[in-house]
């Protein structure tokens, strides 16, 4: 994690002193299992719990230096702090009981403030759609215009797809939140179900239904393709926007706020700094994905090829897809859409995308389609060359003549004829899950 691209939040959260807390958490959760079973002297936990160790995770560091092993230099702090009680922490465990217990605590309370950020940024969404459900625009497909749309559609279909986006991050969050607390290759061989099941409720966790040593890493590879995915979602828009706000096309554009600057060279600039942003940090996302699925396949009951790698990318890939949430909200929410110019790009196609209302008209009336689609491409072709409007062109082409009458084809030229549906498609989008 850099400061830069970290939330506050996720700065806590991932931070050493955090860590260690949680697997104390862990610890104290699983002893006060064992007291339940008899094992532990009760109320071992709760004195534990009375001494408000303050962990301290230099020494926790320096200890490690010596035993290069990061799980005993936590149990020999721990040991320092609270005395003989501690020497019933840890009965029959192994340290990824401890590990992958709390990367799951840690990793459903950082998915659960990704969620909340999805769900503001899909409420911006929501408020923007409805504000230009029937503003028209054009559509294009290859980056050529097509036919006509409207803001709200497309908006509503960024809406949707981060909607979809909830729904797998919801899934995958419930995936994730599963630990172990079963022992050296997880077959309780000094544990107990009870005991795990116990101590994992505790932690607000499921139980891995078969762990070895440790919780099987397709659940982590899910939680990280979910994102990945919602990563993707914001760059689709992200990469729309820096469209828009191109010069020559001048439909909408990042707000420009008092006192910011472009260029360092040229005072006139305003640079979808925001869009291109959120595409970069999309890169890095999805990147973990494939060493998230590579930690899949880990030899027989565990090794720990997986553990450099989530070290690296739980922290940075969540504080990085929060940060692009944030920033997502914010460009929503700022975005400033010029309806005029999407009118003027609307007319600088002189009417051409109702060509395929001119064609069908010509097929209802009994022309065959090849044909019918020829004819009005030659109309549509001498416009684009120059050669007069494409209704004017219509209307002087005997064969068009020939099958529709002038009122016809002005009836083919209907914007609200091609923009009729699109405030459903827009209400669509927002009453879905």
């Amino acid at each position: 994690m850099i400061p830069r691209y970290t939330p506050t939040d996720f700065a806590e959260l991932w931070s050493a002193d955090a860590r260690y807390a949680t697997w104390l958490e862990v610890e104290l959760a699983a002893c006060e299992a064992m007291e339940a079973d008899g094992r532990v002297p009760k109320g071992t936990a709760a004195e534990i719990r009375g001494k408000n160790l303050r962990l301290d995770s230099a020494r926790i560091e320096e200890i490690e230096k010596t035993t290069k092993h990061d799980v005993i230099a936590f149990l020999t702090h721990v040991e320092e702090l609270a005395g003989p009680s501690a020497r019933f922490l840890h009965l029959g465990m192994t340290s990824s009981d401890v590990l992958d217990s709390s990367l799951a605590v840690l990793l459903t309370r950082a998915t659960d403030k990704i969620l909340q950020r999805t769900d503001d940024y899909i409420v911006a969404l929501e408020s923007r759609v409805r504000e230009h459900r029937m503003t028209p625009m054009i559509g294009r497909s290859h980056g050529i215009h097509a036919e006509p749309v409207t803001f709200g559609v497309v908006l509503a279909g960024h809406l949707a797809e981060a909607k979809r986006a909830r729904t797998r991050l919801r899934a995958a969050r419930e995936e994730i939140a599963v630990g172990k607390i079963a022992g050296a290759v997880g077959t309780y061989a000094h544990l107990t179900p009870e005991i795990e099941r116990h101590a994992l409720s505790a932690l607000g966790l499921h139980f891995e239904t078969v762990s070895t040593q440790v919780v099987a890493r397709d659940r982590h590879a899910a939680l990280f393709s979910a994102m990945a995915l919602l990563a993707a979602s914001i760059e689709r828009l992200a990469t729309n926007v820096r469209h828009w706000q191109r010069t020559e096309v001048a439909e909408a554009e990042e707000r420009f706020t008092a006192g910011q600057k472009g260029s360092s060279a040229m005072p006139h600039k305003r640079n979808p700094i925001l869009s291109e942003n959120l595409c970069g940090l999309a890169r890095v996302v999805r990147a973990a994905v494939v060493p998230a699925l590579e930690d899949v396949a880990l030899w027989h009951e565990r090794d720990i090829s997986h553990s450099s790698v989530e070290r690296m990318i739980a922290p940075d890939v969540t504080a990085t897809m929060a940060f692009m949430l944030d920033r997502a909200r914010g460009l929503v929410e700022g975005l400033v859409v010029y309806p005029k110019g999407m009118q003027k790009n609307l007319d600088r196609s002189g009417g051409l995308f109702f060509s395929e209302g001119v064609l069908l008209a010509m097929v209802k009336k009994g022309r065959p389609r090849q044909a019918a689609y020829e004819i009005v491409q030659r109309s549509a072709m001498r416009a684009f060359s120059g050669d007069g409007t494409f209704r004017e062109n219509l209307k002087s082409d005997s064969d068009v003549l020939a099958v529709l009458t002038g009122a016809e084809i002005d009836e083919a030229f209907s914007l609200d004829h091609a923009l009729a549906h699109c405030g459903a498609i827009c209400d669509r989008a927002l009453v879905m899950g």
